[in-house]
């Protein structure tokens, strides 16, 4: 039987010692884990962290968030679909071709100039008449107030600066006059931008004529009327009381009111009309002068007919002539004067 057990153990060694080995891996890992298990079970138990004072809670609040609601105390502003950019200064003189219902004080203002500076700076082309203005003509637009001055023989800053009422200060460092401040020396031709400056105005005027006798207004020539009625109040002298071209300015001294051909005009004041002359009359054309009697003095130009003769007594809102364009003038209107003892006021001071 021994035998039996012998050889059936040599037969089956393989598999014997393998169930033998796997036997002891069991084993072993049983025992690892109950090794494992028994510290973690048996640890005593970590005493309780003694009690600490409060800390104060120093987080930092965060704005609420802002609802559509809230945004309705906003400031508004309005989307600007297009970007403004300021305009640059000018400091060079500009050319303009004179269009049609031009005139020197509407150039002046799309300028942002007095008329006067306009009015200088052409004189070659206007002879410091606005009413020489004429469709098609080129302007000198300089770039500022003042006088734009074309540089003599012999001139120098000083010079020039006192006669033109500037001050060499103001030539000199004046832009667009490109004048080197190491040198000051100027071309003669030159032109050069008096800011400031200015000439006297040859405005050509029609003489005052008066009545005879003791009326109270400048007597440079008179038409032997003797007396008539007085002015005591001023009416509009056209149905239309708007200036069509030219306001009152220091070169032209009178305002053009708005006319048509043929549209009627009125005496302005009780008085006796002093002038009714036909023709150039240094460029009023037809016109009409209308001694009121104390001081006053109406003219009424460029009209294409006249209705009253010399010495005719007239009265306010009377019919004495219809507007026109004679004379020099380029578009029906009535050039419209006061004037108080020989010199020019702007009529509005005595319109209603």
């Amino acid at each position: 039987m021994n035998s039996k057990f012998s050889a059936f153990v040599n037969s089956k060694s393989f598999t014997v010692i393998s169930w033998l080995i796997t036997i002891l891996i069991v084993v072993g890992l049983l025992g690892i884990a109950l090794l494992w298990r028994r510290p973690a079970a048996t640890a005593p138990a970590q005493p309780e962290p003694a009690p600490t004072a409060s800390v104060q809670d120093t987080s930092i609040s965060l704005p609420a968030i802002q609802t559509a609601s809230d945004s309705l105390n906003a400031v508004s502003r309005q989307i600007a679909l297009k970007t403004n950019i300021p305009e640059r200064p000018r400091y060079k003189a500009i050319e303009y071709t004179v269009g049609r219902g031009d005139s020197v004080y509407g150039i002046a203002r799309k300028f942002n100039l007095k008329p006067e500076t306009v009015l200088m700076a052409n004189y070659e082309t206007l002879e410091d008449n606005p009413h020489s203005l004429k469709p098609g003509q080129k302007l000198i637009i300089p770039p500022v107030d003042g006088l734009y001055y074309k540089w003599g023989e012999g001139d120098t800053i000083e010079s020039v600066a006192g006669k033109y009422e500037t001050t060499p200060e103001e030539i000199l460092t004046w832009p667009g006059n490109d004048i080197d401040l190491t040198n000051p020396q100027i071309k003669t031709g030159t032109w050069v931008m008096l800011p400031g400056g200015a000439r006297p105005i040859k405005a050509i005027t029609l003489p005052t004529v008066a009545r005879t006798g003791n009326s109270g207004t400048a007597n440079p020539g008179t038409a032997a009327c003797g007396g008539g009625p007085v002015g005591s109040g001023f009416v509009w002298p056209v149905n239309n009381h708007t200036v069509s071209g030219n306001d009152y300015w220091g070169g032209h001294l009178a305002l053009d009111l708005s006319a048509y051909e043929g549209d009627p005009v009125y005496a302005a004041a009780n008085g006796v009309v002093t002038q009714a002359a036909g023709g150039w009359n240094y460029g009023y054309g037809n016109v009409i002068q209308i001694d009121h009697g104390n001081g006053y003095t109406s003219l009424y130009a460029h009209l294409s007919s006249i209705n009253v003769g010399v010495c005719q007594p007239v009265y306010a809102g009377q019919l004495i002539g219809l507007a026109g364009n004679s004379g020099n003038s380029f578009g029906a209107h009535l050039h419209f004067e006061i004037r108080v003892g020989g010199s020019n006021i702007d009529p509005r001071y005595v319109l209603p």
